[in-house]
C-alpha cells in the first residue's frame, strides 16, 4: 500500500471523551481524483476526510485519526447524531452516479482493505458500525453506491454482511402480500421503521428523513441488485439476519 501525506487543515478536536467507533466510506464523487483531492484540502471547502484511496491503490492521508475530520455531516446512526466525532471516513476515488459511476478497481479495493484492517487494530469498530454515508444520511447521500463490494470487504473481516445473502444479479421478489409500500401509513410501516431503527438507521420521526429513503440505503448496502424502496420478504429476511447474534 503506497502512502502519501497530503495534509488537509479541514479538522478540529473531537469531543472530550469521544471514542472513535465507527467507520464512514464515501466515493469522491468528482470528475478526476486531484480535484477531489484539492477541495478535501482546501480550506474554503469546509469538508475532508482522514484517507483517500486512490484507483491505483494510492492512499493519501489528510487528518490524524485523533482529529475529527468533516466528512459525515449531518448524520445518524444507533441513536447518536454528529457523527464525525466518533469516526474515521475514508474516500475512494469514483466520479459517482452525477459525473459517470464506475467500479471499484481491485487495486483500491484492496489497499482499502489493508488502511481499514489497519484502522481497526487502533480502533474498537464492531462490524456493524463500517457504514457507507448513504447509511447514515439517506436523505442525502448514495455513496459508496450499489458498485461498492460490501461483500469481499466482510469476507476480509471488514464490515457485516449476512450469511445468507441477496443473490447476485436477480433479487427474487418475495410475495406480494409480504410487500409494503415505503410510504404507506399504518402497522406495517411501523414495524418496518422500528426493525431499521433497532438495526441502526435513523427513522422518522426522529430524523427527518423519508422512510423510502431509509429503505433504499438499506438495499443499496445489503441488495444492490433491486433498490426500489419497497419492502419486501426478501427485504425483512436480510435485516433478521444481520441483526441475529
Amino acid at each position: 500500500m503506497r502512502r502519501i501525506e497530503r495534509p488537509s487543515s479541514n479538522h478540529d478536536a473531537r469531543p472530550l471523551g469521544a471514542a472513535i467507533d465507527m467507520l464512514v466510506l464515501h466515493y469522491t464523487g468528482m470528475p478526476t481524483a486531484e480535484g477531489a483531492l484539492e477541495r478535501l484540502c482546501d480550506p474554503a471547502a469546509k469538508v475532508s476526510a482522514h484517507y483517500t484511496v486512490d484507483r491505483d491503490g494510492t492512499v493519501y492521508a489528510h487528518v490524524a485519526e485523533e482529529r475529527r475530520a468533516w466528512h459525515a455531516g449531518a448524520s445518524f446512526w444507533a441513536g447518536r447524531a454528529q457523527l464525525n466525532d466518533v469516526s474515521i471516513g475514508i474516500e475512494l476515488v469514483n466520479p459517482g452516479h452525477e459525473f459517470g459511476y464506475i467500479p471499484f478497481t481491485d487495486d483500491q479495493i484492496a489497499a482499502l482493505t489493508d488502511l481499514a484492517r489497519q484502522i481497526l487494530s487502533r480502533h474498537a469498530i464492531p462490524a456493524a458500525r463500517v457504514l457507507g454515508h448513504s447509511d447514515v444520511a439517506p436523505a442525502r447521500k448514495t455513496d459508496p453506491g450499489e458498485l461498492f463490494p460490501w461483500r469481499r470487504l466482510a469476507a476480509a473481516g471488514i464490515g457485516l454482511w449476512p450469511a445468507s445473502p441477496a443473490p447476485c444479479g436477480k433479487a427474487a421478489p418475495a410475495p406480494s402480500s409480504a410487500r409494503v409500500r415505503a410510504d404507506r401509513a399504518g402497522d406495517d410501516a411501523d414495524a418496518i421503521a422500528g426493525a431499521l431503527s433497532k438495526f441502526g438507521y435513523g427513522v422518522p420521526p426522529r430524523v427527518d428523513v423519508p422512510l423510502k429513503d431509509v429503505i433504499a440505503a438499506f438495499q443499496r448496502h445489503y441488495r444492490a441488485a433491486k433498490i426500489d424502496g419497497l419492502w419486501d420478504g426478501e427485504c425483512a429476511a436480510l435485516l433478521n439476519d444481520l441483526s441475529s447474534p
